[in-house]
């Protein structure tokens, strides 16, 4: 079984004496990881079964019951309960054995969905219970194929965690997979012949089948129109009346759909950078997905190499921007932004953390120059305190100096 980035950390917090709550979109990897931390659940119910769903549904008290005929033993007894939110009463349920008795049981709450939790006003346990995220791959779980004079994870640079090491990580993969097929688990461990498969698959079937049970979505076919668009302009600034006009909905449709899937764990959105002194920035969010080869196949673009050597700009830009914003996630700290003036003149991602800022460019090249700095070098002499250097993040086979406070960094630095 491969690791995980946060496998260590997950190890000890999940023995702690609370209720822990693990969010994080389908396939990635979730009960795969709990199965591997928490080999001895006494029990493990998963409500994505319709039976199981259906009777817990029924029958609000049955976790209680369930619970309370486990043996008593030494230490808690770990409870672990699936797709929680397909039944938001469990929630209630847990609450009441927590409270009743916190050394007999453990219980970790896994889910897919944050929707229906918060429309339902489910009870999140404040005060009793940590809340945990897991999302695709990140580059120390899945090394570069082919860095030249790279230890197995790498030398990192930007102070990112990419330092933490991860045992026995995913089969290493090269930029252009990565950017056709994204980071998903499954899909890295996936026959190549299926992967373009398995992702449709999974940008339809799964998407379907969520927002059905959930009752999120009465006009299917709007909502999937709206999809094909929102993943066609992934990275970019979003136009709610463009994307309403061209998928035929009205502009708070298109606003809770896009809420939606932040909802569902499937995008993010990236905010427009405030703390300039310059007066003439935009301030438009802009809104990725939380993975390139779920974008890819939702957008319905060809899957495979010949489609990214078509144009691999965006991509390796959405790539990069979402290996920031899963790390940031992951350490708990910090902001991603972006910024660009009414002229045209962009940042492609500022990192604020820890009273830093980062600021950083992404170029598809192999041999970076100062030419592309010319909008680093203009937010550094805007920042001079919070932001001392900034990076070009390219495909060059090594970190280089473009000049005294910008360095080219190769993308598997990260």
């Amino acid at each position: 079984m491969f690791g995980r980035w946060v496998e260590p950390s997950w190890a000890r917090k999940l023995h702690s004496p609370n209720v822990h709550i693990l969010f994080g979109a389908r396939q990635t990897g979730k009960s795969t990881l709990l199965r591997k931390l928490l080999p001895e659940a006494a029990m493990w119910i998963d409500f994505s079964s319709p039976g199981e769903r259906s009777e817990h549904l029924r029958n609000p008290g049955l976790l209680v019951q369930r619970c309370r005929a486990l043996p008593r033993t030494r230490r808690p007894a770990t409870v672990v309960l699936d797709e929680a939110q397909n039944v938001p009463a469990v929630f209630d349920a847990v609450q009441h054995l927590y409270d009743s008795d916190r050394r007999r049981w453990r219980f970790v709450l896994c889910g897919s969905s944050a929707r229906k939790l918060r429309s339902t006003g489910a009870n999140l346990l404040p005060g009793r219970s940590l809340l945990h995220h897991l999302f695709p791959l990140v580059l120390p779980e899945r090394p570069a194929a082919g860095a030249a004079g790279t230890p197995r994870g790498g030398p990192r640079v930007l102070p990112l965690g990419g330092r933490i090491p991860v045992e026995r990580p995913f089969p290493a993969v090269d930029l252009v997979e990565r950017l056709g097929f994204g980071e998903l688990p499954g899909i890295a461990t996936a026959p190549r012949a299926r992967r373009a498969d398995l992702l449709r698959a999974y940008s339809f079937v799964y998407l379907e089948e969520e927002l059905r049970r959930e009752a999120l979505v009465k006009d299917w076919a709007a909502f999937a129109r709206f999809l094909q668009l929102a993943a066609a302009h992934a990275g970019q600034m979003i136009n709610y009346a463009s994307v309403a006009r061209e998928a035929g909905v009205t502009l708070p449709t298109v606003k809770a759909y896009y809420q939606l899937l932040e909802d569902m764990f499937i995008g993010f959105r990236v905010t427009a950078f405030s703390g300039s002194p310059r007066k003439s920035l935009l301030s438009t969010e802009r809104f990725f997905f939380f993975d390139v080869g779920v974008r890819n196949a939702a957008a319905e673009l060809p899957l495979g190499a010949a489609a990214v050597r078509a144009n691999p700009g965006p991509l390796f830009e959405q790539w990069v921007g979402i290996e920031l914003w899963k790390r940031l996630q992951y350490l708990r700290g910090g902001k991603l932004h972006y910024q660009r003036t009414k002229a045209g003149a962009e940042v492609d991602f500022i990192v604020a953390r820890g009273g830093r800022l980062l600021p950083i460019e992404v170029k598809w090249t192999e041999r970076p120059a100062r030419e592309d700095t010319r909008h680093l070098r203009a937010f550094l002499d805007d920042h001079p305190r919070q932001a001392p250097h900034g990076y070009v993040v390219c495909r060059c086979p090594e970190p280089l100096a473009l000049d005294d406070r910008i360095t080219a960094l190769p993308w598997w630095l990260l």
